[in-house]
């Protein structure tokens, strides 16, 4: 060591360069460092979905979940795999150790679908892979609303346009849209219409593939697409090229469906509706109490949550001449501004915790070079260890900023002892008339702490080590505080042995340094002195208060509370929305919509977005009885009391699972426990009814014990379904297969795509479906006229 500080004043100006370059330059990078409220706490994660339309989740369940499970079995680094089954998607969620490469993890799970992926029915989606997202991926939720333009044109706009700008942001993962509508054409058989002209469904569904150039039914000659191929003249080669008449509806409705002896061929619109539509509805949107679309930007794991929301802010500017009569909310859920009232608050801090620094250094050290040295000294050492932070890929988070501030206290008795040491020697020097340079004096006082100081520094950061070994979720947390804070500590230790004695020489050498106490200190000493004497001659009743200091806290310690982490004071609220299973679509929007209109009715409350049920490669597996309903709160009123007016609304809607939470509590224990709630038991076995019944005991032993809130059985309730079977005898008099049903009843009541029309470079489905007011109900499944061979009489 002593050569370490011998060789820091020797080089004392390189020394002080290097420090002054050391502060410019983090200055400049910590101002761009990647920011978020939380470090990745979440494991490895792939997650593959499949869409299954018109499956009940039973079947859902046995024919695409099950198989996906068995082939993911085995998985290198797999550790925990689980799946969720709703009508209409299959959801497979696998976790892999800590220290597993992502995308390592996510070639072998590729490799793996591929096998499974032939043995998988022909009407299921291919299974996706859905993109790597952060700890705390949802960036934005961006509202869409329109007086003028309908659901369906604002849906293609946010698919084909919006999203598309906004996947180019860079951090960007997925953009998913709530309540889209995709357009269409439909051709909607009429049932009684089918019966009259003794025509069969499959006849209307091949007519429809064949008319297009892209069918998609396999046993229809309109899979085949033809080339156009070329005519070759002595001169040149010329290309052929079809042109596809069918554009609109009514060129639809014009084709032949087939020819009628002495009759005006049958077309395809005298037995159907042809017209332009969206497709079935899995899930909706409501912004502001009204109906809309709602897109929700997620973020990969190596996104800066604030330059991603800058980006997509940006590119929502850059599309805005292309919205008109579109109202665009981005603010509904913006955890942005969060981190951005954190980092102003912070920064007032650390401005008043400055001052204050520099206030007590003079105050006590009464002496403005001494004072200088040790607050340049404090920044340094913090610098230093952020700057490392940030070049090895870190983030600045809570946790980091934690570890900073808990290691604040070494950095700045690191700062202090060694000058006031050194002011105290050079005192003593000066007044002695001792032989020796001020380097030499320098040297050894700083020699003469720094010792004991570096092993205790050693022991500090040898105590940290066991947390770099803690695992799952309190690991993620805890071991970005314990790098920050054995960086700073170590960091420190370094500029104490080295800056801090070259600033010392290069300011104190010079300087006359009064052999007295400053004044604070004096009076400070003799106030100490006074109560000293008495309980050094009495020491009884010092140990006496001291036990009784002791026993106090040890029965207090029991009653304080217990926590991983704070509560975050955030200004957008989350409540979940569940109602009854079975629950439609409609029903669902309807309550959410009436539940927006209460709580913007309260004061600071800025807006209201709700989303139900599914979209389209999203991170939601629910049925279309389960919403969120998300606010934001302005910051100018009182956080408590809108709370308690935000959960007031929601208690007032009886018969609904609800909740009010925030976007952060609910991401940490769905990661502590799959779900968003923080203790979850399952109950195995194959009785329903015997389950239902245990549940119901747990429930109410766990609802008996102190500080848990809101136990509650997961929902699995009967849901009611229309059963089809078929009878077989009065079938075989008709010539129909059970198969033959199934796949009527499937066209019927969920719409099988039968093709694709291209214009202006964009694809739109063709499907078969029934009219709305068919009622896709029971008495279509009942009478099926349309399944029939053709000339044949209608029977039940």
């Amino acid at each position: 060591m002593r050569r370490i500080v011998a060789a820091s004043l020797r080089f004392r100006s390189i020394i002080i360069a290097m420090a002054a370059a050391l502060l410019m330059i983090g200055g400049a990078q910590l101002s761009s460092a990647s920011v978020d409220v939380f470090p990745e706490f979440a494991p490895p994660k792939v997650e593959v979905q499949t869409a299954c339309l018109g499956l009940t989740a039973a079947e859902v369940e046995e024919l695409v979940s099950v198989p996906m499970e068995e082939a993911f079995n085995g998985i290198d680094g797999l550790d925990h795999m689980r799946s969720k089954s709703v009508p209409q998607l299959s959801s497979i969620v696998m976790e892999f150790e800590n220290g597993t490469d992502l995308l390592t993890a996510r070639q072998l799970v590729s490799e793996r679908m591929a096998t499974v992926i032939p043995t998988l029915p022909t009407w299921a989606a291919p299974p996706v892979m859905l993109q790597p997202l952060s700890s705390t991926s949802r960036v934005m939720k961006i509202g869409l609303s329109s007086d003028t333009r309908s659901l369906i044109e604002m849906s293609m706009i946010s698919y084909w346009n919006i999203r598309a700008h906004l996947l180019r942001v860079p951090g960007v993962a997925n953009v998913a849209i709530w309540g889209e509508r995709l357009q269409m054409l439909q051709v909607q058989a009429d049932p009684a219409k089918l019966a009259a002209n003794r025509v069969s469904l499959e006849t209307v569904m091949s007519t429809t593939a064949n008319a297009l150039d892209a069918g998609l039914l396999q046993y229809s000659s309109g899979a085949l697409i033809g080339t156009g191929g070329s005519l070759d003249t002595p001169s040149q080669t010329i290309g052929i090229r079809h042109v596809q008449p069918i554009t609109t509806p009514a060129d639809l409705a014009k084709v032949a469906l087939e020819d009628r002896e002495g009759q005006p061929p049958l077309q395809l619109g005298d037995v159907a509706n042809v017209v332009e539509d969206h497709q079935q509805l899995i899930g909706d949107a409501v912004i502001n109490g009204g109906p809309g679309l709602m897109l929700i930007v997620e973020k990969l794991p190596w996104g800066n949550t604030l330059e991603v929301t800058r980006g997509v802010e940006e590119a929502m500017k850059q599309l805005e001449p292309g919205l008109t009569g579109i109202a665009v909310d981005t603010a509904i859920f913006r955890p942005a501004t969060f981190i951005e009232e954190s980092l102003d608050n912070l920064s007032v801090a650390l401005l008043l915790g400055c001052l204050l620094v520099i206030l007590v250094l003079s105050v006590f050290l009464f002496q403005w070079r001494t004072a200088l040295v040790s607050v340049l000294a404090i920044p340094l050492s913090l610098v230093a260890a952020a700057l490392v932070l940030y070049w090895t890929g870190g983030t600045v988070n809570t946790m980091v900023l934690a570890g900073l501030v808990i290691a604040v206290g070494v950095v700045v008795d690191d700062a202090i002892i060694d000058v006031e040491n050194i002011v105290r020697r050079l005192r003593h020097h000066r007044a002695s008339g001792a032989p020796g340079s001020t380097a030499r004096v320098v040297v050894n006082a700083s020699l003469e702490v720094r010792g004991p100081i570096v092993y205790a520094t050693l022991i500090i950061v040898a105590a940290t080590v066991p947390i770099f070994f803690l695992d799952g979720l309190t690991g993620a947390f805890f071991r970005p505080l314990a790098t920050s804070y054995t960086l700073a500590v170590v960091a420190s230790m370094l500029v104490a042995l080295t800056v801090t004695p070259a600033m010392a020489y290069i300011v104190l050498r010079n300087a006359k340094l009064e052999d007295r106490d400053p004044p604070v200190v004096r009076v400070l000493k003799r106030w100490y002195a006074n109560a000293l004497r008495p309980i050094v001659r009495r020491p009884v009743p010092g140990y006496l208060t001291l036990a009784a200091v002791g026993v106090i806290g040890i029965v207090a310690a029991p009653l304080l509370g217990q926590s991983l982490l704070p509560s975050f004071k955030e200004r957008d609220f989350l409540m979940h929305w569940l109602t009854q299973p079975g629950t439609s679509n409609a029903e669902e929007v309807r309550v959410s919509q009436l539940a927006c209109k209460e709580l913007m009715t309260i004061p600071g409350v800025n807006n209201c977005g709700s989303h139900t049920g599914q979209a389209f490669n999203a991170d939601e597996v629910v049925g279309v009885y389960f919403g969120e309903n998300w606010i934001s709160v302005d910051p100018g009123v009182d956080y408590d009391q809108t709370l308690a007016a935000v959960a007031a609304v929601v208690d007032g809607y009886p018969g609904i699972q609800r909740d009010v939470q925030t976007y952060l509590k609910e991401r940490i224990r769905e990661v502590l426990t799959g779900t968003g709630y923080a203790v979850v038991v399952r109950v195995y076995g194959d009785d329903l009814a015997t389950l239902r019944q245990e549940a119901d005991k747990i429930k109410t032993i766990l609802g008996g014990i102190d500080g848990a809130i809101g136990a509650k059985v997961a929902l699995q309730a009967s849901i009611p379904q229309i059963d089809v079977e078929v009878n077989l005898e009065a079938a075989n008099r008709y010539g129909l297969k059970p198969g033959d049903v199934r796949r009527a009843a499937a066209t019927f009541v969920a719409g099988e795509e039968v093709g694709d029309i291209y214009r202006d470079g964009k694809a739109y489905d063709v499907q078969v479906w029934s009219p709305p007011e068919a009622g896709r109900v029971s008495r279509t499944l009942r009478t099926f006229p349309s399944i029939r061979r053709a000339g044949q009489d209608p029977d039940g």
